[in-house]
Order: C-alpha cells, then sequence, then structure tokens
C-alpha cells in the first residue's frame, strides 16, 4: 500500500534536518572524491556529486527518506498507469510515449502503449514522404524548411531539442530541414520568423491539444494571411498536432494530424508527437527514434532502489536537502555547450510549473519550502554574467554544470597550445573548484567565500541518445522531489487565472484597477 505523506510528518527528514552544516566543501573536496562520488547515467552520461555538501551519513539518511517515503513505489505506480495526477484526475503518461518499461497501460478500452507508438510511426512515415519529395507545397515546391506554432510546452521543449541536435546533425548528415519556431503572440515574432524562410517551400505545425489555445491559434490566423497574401494554399502548407477530441482533428484545413492526449502535460511532451513532428522532419525519424532510447533507458535505471545506482533519484534526493535542510532557494542549471542554449529555459517550465505549489496532493497547505527557482544560461557565457553573484553574493546558489568532452561540430582550432573545446572543459573544470574552495585574500573584493555547491552531469558527446537521457535524468527528478514533497506535480493551475482576466480585458468585463492597466495600451 503507497501512502502520500507531507515531508515533514517522516522519521528521515527529522534525522536530516539535525545533520545540516556537517560538509564543508573548501575540506572535503579531493580528488579521491571526485573519482568516488560518480554514478553511471543511461546513454554514456555519468552523475558527479562530489562537489554537493553530503558524506556517507547524510546520503544514508537520503536512502532512509527515499524508502520511508516509497519513491520507487509511486514511480512503478505512475508507470503502471495509476491516477498520479489529482488535481485532474489523470494518468501520468510521458514515459510511455517512448517505450517504458512495466506492463500495458489501458484506458477506455484503448492500449496507450501502441496509441503513442502508432502516433510516431505515422510521424515517420509522414516525415519520409515530405522528405522524398511525394508531399509538396501548394506550388509543388518541396519543402525545405518547418516552423512549429505552438506556446509553453508546445515551444520550449521541442525547440530546446531541436536547437541540442542542430550542429550534430550538421555534421552526421542527418540535417533534412531547417526549423523556426513561432511562440509570442507579439506579432513581431511570427513576422521574424515568417521573414526568414521561404513560404512556398515551409510546412506549418500548429501544435495546441485543446485547439482552443488563444496565443496559438492567433499565430495561426497571423501565417495563413500571410500564405494567402503570397498566393498559397494553408491546408497544403499545414499540419496539426493535438487531440482526437478538438476542432483540429481530422481536419480539412490541414496536410494531417496528429495525436496526443490529456495523460501527457505540456512540459512533459517532447518525447509524443508535440516534438516528434518537428523533429523528425528536421532529423529524421530514425534520429527521434534514438532520442527516445536515451529517454527510455534512463526512464528505467530510475527503477532503481540504491539511490547511489539511480542518479535522478540521488540528485533529486540532494536537491530536497538543499532546499528544505540548507535553505537553498534557487539552482542554476549551468551547460558548458552551446547547443544546450535554451535548455535552462525548457527546465524553468518543467521544474517551476510542476513543483511551484503551495499545497500537497489533497489540497492541504505544506509548511515547507518547495520547488525552487530555476534559472541558467551557457558557459562560458553565464561566467561573464551572473557568476559574479554565485561567487561572493549573499546567497548561495547550487549549481548543476553539463558539459562534453567533444564538441558536435568537430571543427576547432589550437590558441595557445590549446583548442577551443579544451579551453571549454578547462573553464567547466575551474568553475566547479572555484565554487566550491574560494580563495582566501586579505583584499575583501578578492576574497572567495566558496562552500558553493555544484553537481556535475558529463559525457563523451551531446547525441540524440544523450540528449534524450539528460531529459528524462531532470524530467525523473522533477517527479522524485514532488513525491518527496507530496505535491501534484503534473497539473498547473498557476497560469489559469491570467487567462481568465485577459479574456476579462478583451471582452471588456473589467474591474477597476485591471481597467487601468488595460488603458495604458489603448484597450
Amino acid at each position: 500500500m503507497i501512502n502520500w505523506n507531507n515531508l515533514d510528518t517522516l522519521n528521515a527528514y527529522k534525522k536530516l534536518l539535525s545533520l545540516k552544516g556537517q560538509v564543508n566543501l573548501s575540506q572535503a573536496l579531493s580528488a579521491s572524491r571526485v573519482k568516488e562520488y560518480q554514478t553511471p547515467m543511461a546513454a554514456g552520461l555519468a552523475y558527479n556529486y562530489a562537489a554537493k555538501e553530503v558524506n556517507e551519513q547524510i546520503l544514508s539518511v537520503l536512502a532512509e527518506l527515499s524508502a520511508e517515503q516509497q519513491l520507487i513505489e509511486k514511480y512503478q505506480a505512475l508507470l503502471d498507469g495509476e491516477v498520479i495526477n489529482t488535481g485532474e484526475n489523470r494518468k501520468v503518461l510521458h514515459q510511455l510515449s517512448r517505450g517504458q518499461a512495466g506492463k500495458d497501460v489501458f484506458f477506455q478500452g484503448k492500449n496507450l502503449r501502441d496509441f503513442y507508438a502508432g502516433e510516431q510511426k505515422k510521424i515517420a512515415d509522414f516525415a519520409a514522404s515530405v522528405h522524398s519529395g511525394k508531399i509538396v507545397g501548394s506550388k509543388g515546391d518541396r519543402f525545405a524548411s518547418v516552423v512549429q506554432i505552438g506556446i509553453g510546452g508546445s515551444d520550449l521543449g521541442p525547440r530546446a531539442m531541436y536547437l541540442a541536435l542542430e550542429q550534430w546533425a550538421q555534421a552526421s548528415g542527418k540535417k533534412k530541414m531547417e526549423a523556426r519556431f513561432i511562440s509570442n503572440v507579439d506579432p513581431d515574432d511570427a513576422v521574424a520568423v515568417a521573414s526568414s524562410v521561404e513560404l512556398a517551400k515551409t510546412l506549418f505545425i500548429l501544435v495546441s491539444k485543446s485547439g482552443t489555445t488563444q496565443e496559438t491559434l492567433a499565430n495561426e490566423l497571423f501565417v495563413k494571411d500571410l500564405l494567402k497574401k503570397a498566393g498559397l494554399d494553408p491546408s497544403k502548407h499545414m499540419i496539426a498536432v493535438t487531440s482526437e477530441t478538438s476542432p483540429l482533428a481530422n481536419n480539412p484545413g490541414y496536410l494531417a494530424s496528429f495525436y496526443m492526449d490529456d495523460f501527457i502535460g505540456g512540459r512533459y511532451s517532447s518525447c509524443s508527437a508535440v516534438g516528434g513532428a518537428v523533429l523528425s522532419l528536421a532529423f529524421g525519424p530514425e534520429t527521434f527514434a534514438a532520442f527516445l532510447d536515451g529517454a527510455h533507458a534512463a526512464d528505467k535505471s530510475a527503477l532503481e532502489s540504491d539511490i547511489r545506482k539511480n542518479p535522478a533519484l540521488l540528485d533529486a534526493l540532494i536537491g530536497v536537502y538543499e532546499r528544505n535542510v540548507l535553505g537553498y532557494p534557487s539552482t542554476a542549471i549551468l551547460p558548458y555547450s552551446q547547443a544546450l542554449s535554451r535548455f535552462p529555459a525548457h527546465l524553468q517550465q518543467a521544474d517551476m510549473e510542476s513543483n511551484g505549489k503551495q499545497v500537497n496532493r489533497r489540497g492541504e497547505a505544506v509548511r515547507y519550502a518547495t520547488g525552487p527557482v530555476i534559472f541558467g544560461e551557457p558557459g562560458t557565457n553565464g561566467q561573464h554574467s551572473f557568476f559574479q553573484l554565485l561567487h561572493q553574493g549573499t546567497d548561495i546558489v547550487p549549481l548543476q554544470f553539463i558539459g562534453f568532452q567533444e564538441s558536435q561540430a568537430g571543427a576547432d582550432v589550437v590558441v595557445e597550445g590549446s583548442t577551443s573545446q579544451k579551453k571549454l572543459c578547462a573553464n567547466l573544470s575551474a568553475q566547479i573548484v572555484a565554487f566550491a574552495c574560494g580563495k582566501q585574500d586579505t583584499n575583501p573584493n578578492k576574497n572567495f567565500p566558496g562552500g558553493r555547491p555544484s553537481s556535475l552531469i558529463w559525457g563523451k558527446k551531446l547525441t540524440p541518445e544523450a540528449l534524450g537521457a539528460l531529459l528524462a535524468h531532470f524530467e525523473n527528478k522533477i517527479m522524485f522531489q514532488g513525491f518527496v514533497w507530496n505535491l501534484n506535480s503534473f497539473d498547473q493551475e498557476g497560469v489559469q487565472l491570467g487567462k481568465v482576466l485577459t479574456k476579462k480585458v478583451l471582452s471588456g468585463d473589467m474591474d477597476p484597477a485591471l481597467k487601468a492597466y488595460a488603458e495604458i495600451f489603448g484597450l
């Protein structure tokens, strides 16, 4: 039997509180610790936590916390199709879209494993027809570009994944089409994207589960108007990714429709048709399949009960210790890889929309901190931006570094005795030690206190399999932390109020304060 208990009722949590401050990073960090405090991940990646403020005793109690809160059992229940999203009374099945381990999941007589696999096959066949020239634009032109129209999870994840693989695909001869993304309802976004492609050779993907998303439909109409003005038939240049019950389903206004359902939230949808359509068109179905394989391998490793062999679980538990025992309010995601330039933005939504909650699964107020603020930028740019605060500011911000031994492009140049890639990795290595150990100086402006904890996820090269494993690692970390905090990590009521008030502004039904702000913009 699974029990859904608040964190502050657990015996292991009370033990953790007594262990605060046991580890002095500047003294603890050593070569042997760097080698010992590391666990393998899927797809050849590794998770290193040597620069975290944990020791054997703390890790032992974290293992007790995992067992007491039944984290693996809850994950298995999710995989088996139990209703985990209590706020919306839904299953949570994004792992199923990449071939989850475990039994088949049914809903209203439909085998959902077969449904997701079938949509992937339909997308693969469609992409092959586009690449071969069997499907062409309204003037007979072969498609050279694809533009995804979506917002939130329909944009952030797929955009981050596309950018992460674009250089790899170019170097590997796998790039089939250029991809662009329109998300902001600001017309400047759509104009900028549309002007960067040749409309006659461009296929647009409209992504809206409900088929009624305000910003997405506004951008769709904007694009359709541009197509018509260019003498093109929009129905020959658009496909839809939606639910089977939406007005976009089986609509003659689209070349094809591909389906998702309510069991996969937007921020977890990169492995579904939401990410599958654009990634399969841009890089080929086999590349998307490899991406799913990496994610599936990470999902399987997340079932390991030994926290030292389960990187997503270990990362989650250390994060809970930092948030609830050490009191750190933020976490910085720092990929030393330009390919992952939008990965922190995706994780902002994935984490903060999931665990930015103040009530538990039963709607009761919790009395402890929950999800941290997530932010980040790629290195080395971040070093010349906000690292000043991270090194010498009054708040301690835990850091999650990501790095690779090799670049995706393979092209490099030797400058002052080393390549650019070696310089990148040297900077990453230096930052970890600088944050942990600091530097004593008689000049207060040059004194670095150290004691800034970090982890490192690293691998040889960012490939589709590695990217899938990296994505699933963080999705599973977020899930485990939500379980620890006894939250429903799979609804997002916090985004709804603004939508309601926006409709009031546009309809003219406003209270005085709202009207005063609207009048600033002439509404």
